[in-house]
């Protein structure tokens, strides 16, 4: 009886660090995410767990996200394009959900992750004149785009990760008030951004592959004294 009253008795440690919900084992404060394609959730993941999803190509349940970010310099958005979204405010993400088929927009919002059901059909459009936005990876990375406003003369647009999306909208509902947010969620939208900035890479098109008779004509013609300018 003694025994199991100390056994009764004796508390376990409380553990409060977070865990891979595909494993179990701990994770570190920063760690990857993987995609559950079917409900959306993002899910914690060791690195090992994550390895096993991140394979390109590959028909699974879950999809690693990946960690790359990419900006648009010469981004983009044509007069009365960003009204043709029907996007109420000027900021929101973009991304292609391959179980429904069709890109998905949402924005923040005073309740969090807001999407639009509206029709995107001006999507097509935006795509149009900014080719570079189809190198997103379906499910897992989202083209972020902020329309002209005071702040802003002209449209900019990034490619992130979808955890940073969600990031930043649980962030912004924690401090959201009124109609636009305030100056809490305006400080936080630009403290992200300056984030995104930072690790960023302009998004260069891949080089068109050199075909096999170009392959055989031998190296390029080296022009004579004649014809240099």
């Amino acid at each position: 009886m003694s025994t199991l009253r100390r056994i009764a008795t004796t508390r376990r440690p409380v553990d409060d660090r977070e865990h891979c919900e595909m494993c179990g084992e701990p994770v570190g404060e920063t760690h990857p995410h993987v995609v559950n394609l079917d409900s959306r959730a993002l899910m914690c993941a060791c690195r090992p767990c994550y390895l096993l999803f991140s394979t390109e190509g590959a028909r699974q349940r879950y999809r690693a996200v990946p960690e790359r970010y990419l900006t648009f310099p010469d981004f983009q958005l044509g007069p009365g394009q960003w009204e043709e979204l029907e996007i109420p405010v000027g900021l929101a993400f973009f991304f292609a959900n391959s179980v429904q088929e069709r890109t998905v927009a949402f924005y923040p919002g005073p309740a969090g992750a807001a999407e639009s059901e509206l029709p995107l059909s001006a999507w097509g459009s935006v795509v149009a004149l900014n080719p570079g936005l189809t190198s997103l990876a379906p499910d897992t990375e989202a083209i972020v785009i902020r329309a002209p406003g005071a702040a802003r003369a002209v449209a900019d647009a990034h490619l992130v990760p979808i955890d940073a999306c969600y990031e930043l909208v649980g962030r912004l509902r924690q401090v959201w008030r009124g109609f636009d947010g305030g100056q809490d969620a305006r400080a936080g939208v630009q403290s992200w951004f300056a984030r995104v900035d930072a690790r960023s890479r302009p998004y260069r098109p891949a080089a068109p592959v050199e075909s096999a008779s170009s392959a055989r004509s031998g190296p390029p013609r080296v022009p004579s004294e004649a014809t240099v300018q």
